[in-house]
Formats: C-alpha cells, structure tokens, sequence
C-alpha cells in the first residue's frame, strides 16, 4: 500500500477545505493573576457559560487575543468538568479569532448542567453575542 502524495506548496489539501485548527490558536490563560485581572472586567452571562473580558492597555503582551477556561466543582465530578471545557475550548477556537476585534483576555465559566447539555449551535450564537455585547461597552 503506498501513502497519499503530500499537496504541493501553497495548494490545499482538499478543494473548499478549512484552514488547520492550529492556525487559528490562542494563547491560554494559565496564572491565577490574569484571572483574577479578568474577574475585575467586564461579564456578561449567558445560558451556557459566563464570558468576562479585559481589554489590553498599551502594548501590554505580545499575543492580542489570550483565553482561558475554568469550571468549578459545581459543574459536576471531574469527567464532567473536563467535558465542559472541551465544549468551551471548541466554541472558543471556532468563533473568537473571527469575532474579537480588539486585543483583550477572555475567561470562559462552565455553567452547571448547561455547558455541557446546551445544543452546540446555541453555545456558538450565544459566544458571538456575548463577545459582541462585552466589544460594544465602555468599561
């Protein structure tokens, strides 16, 4: 069995494909300070999930969109947890790249039951909506 021949340099892969996942990456929030920073800003609340978000001040960090994902233990045991923010990580990596206009830190909250229950269409309409309120308010 021979392999599939690669694609040549500066073709896609498959005509009307997407882009690679790893193009559109951010970087993740990972210390307690940038959260707690994010906790200070502005929040909506959505059926789903709670998006907060702090814009940057004046060349602040190199990377202009920076995110990050916590659920608590309300949410559920550790399984339930994990499979809230892979929804989460999914919605956030789909929508935000094309949506975020301004460089800011972004925290996405699981919600109990919802985040991980709630249709996936719905998450991604109800992140669009919100990053669109939080982008719109002077804060």
């Amino acid at each position: 069995m021979t392999p599939p021949e690669a694609p040549q340099v500066g073709t896609v892969a498959t005509p009307g494909a997407q882009p690679p996942a790893v193009s559109s990456r951010f970087e993740t929030l990972r210390k307690r300070s940038d959260f707690l920073r994010a906790a200070r800003a502005a929040h909506t609340a959505t059926p789903g999930f709670i998006l907060q978000m702090r814009r940057h001040s004046e060349g602040e960090v190199a990377n202009p969109l920076r995110v990050g994902f916590t659920c608590s233990k309300k949410v559920g045991n550790a399984v339930a947890r994990n499979r809230a923010k892979r929804r989460l990580r999914e919605i956030a990596r789909l929508v935000l790249p094309s949506v975020a206009t301004s460089a800011a830190d972004f925290v996405l909250i699981g919600r109990k039951q919802a985040t991980a229950t709630l249709p996936f269409d719905q998450l991604q309409s109800d992140l669009r909506s919100a990053v669109h309120k939080l982008q719109n308010t002077r804060r």
